[in-house]
């Protein structure tokens, strides 16, 4: 059995993940700052190949040791799943610098370390498979979000080159950038405000966590064995 880790595991999106990849079979290890009731469900449904480890990823330092407690208590890692992000939301001219680091920290230094000692693993078995998750956000901007775009487009730079880096011990690296998402966050949407977003769409919908987790799934799966440093955004067309 595969093992896989996900990172910013507890809700949303990496729950979502976390649940299609149990589902397809892979023994995962999941990261968050505190175990939700989701997870505790999941465990229940799960009890032998899904593992919860709490951990702050703003807390760069202590992922070498996270790592270690990692493959000393699972041997091979075959996938990592770089989901944990925050967003902050903010005019860059009034942000508060502690706020620009925080969100460079957690999107961009923490994916690049873990990745660093999980590939190292990797390297040795000469297999493995990154995805790290972007956004549509990185390549369109978005007012009020200049930090989180700067740091989502490192990790798609950081892709590209850690394919041609990795490839030659068969190791693939790849993003998935999705776009405006189905989930809780919309719910206090509608009217004019969801319909312009949907507008954009040539689907005349939104993607949902379920459409992200298929395209991780792919990636991390025999049919994405050919993919390597590509940004494979699932936006349900908007950006076209």
């Amino acid at each position: 059995m595969k093992t896989v880790i996900v990172t910013g595991a507890t809700r949303g999106l990496g729950l979502a993940i976390t649940s299609r990849l149990l589902r397809d079979g892979y023994a995962i290890v999941a990261t968050g700052r505190n175990i939700t009731k989701a997870v505790e469900a999941l465990q229940e449904q799960y009890p032998e190949t899904l593992s919860f480890y709490s951990f702050d990823m703003a807390q760069v330092d202590g992922i070498h040791d996270l790592v270690k407690s990692i493959t000393s208590a699972h041997d091979d890692i075959y996938g990592l799943v770089n989901n944990a992000a925050i967003g902050i939301d903010g005019v860059l001219g009034t942000m508060h610098n502690s706020d620009i680091e925080r969100a460079l920290r957690i999107n961009t230094l923490a994916p690049m370390v873990l990745t660093k000692y999980v590939s190292r693993s990797m390297m040795l078995n000469r297999q493995g498979r990154v995805v790290n998750i972007s956004s549509i956000i990185a390549s369109t901007g978005f007012s009020g979000l200049a930090a989180y775009a700067a740091s989502k487009a490192a990790i798609e730079g950081f892709t590209r080159s850690l394919a041609r880096e990795l490839g030659r011990v068969n190791i693939t690296v790849n993003a998935v950038a999705p776009g405006y998402m189905q989930t809780d966050m919309t719910l206090g949407l509608e009217g004019d405000k969801l319909r312009s977003i949907m507008r954009r769409s040539p689907l005349r919908r939104l993607a949902t966590p379920e459409d992200v987790e298929g395209a991780v799934a792919y990636l991390l799966g025999p049919d994405g064995g050919a993919v390597t440093g590509t940004i494979l955004t699932v936006d349900a067309g908007s950006t076209c």
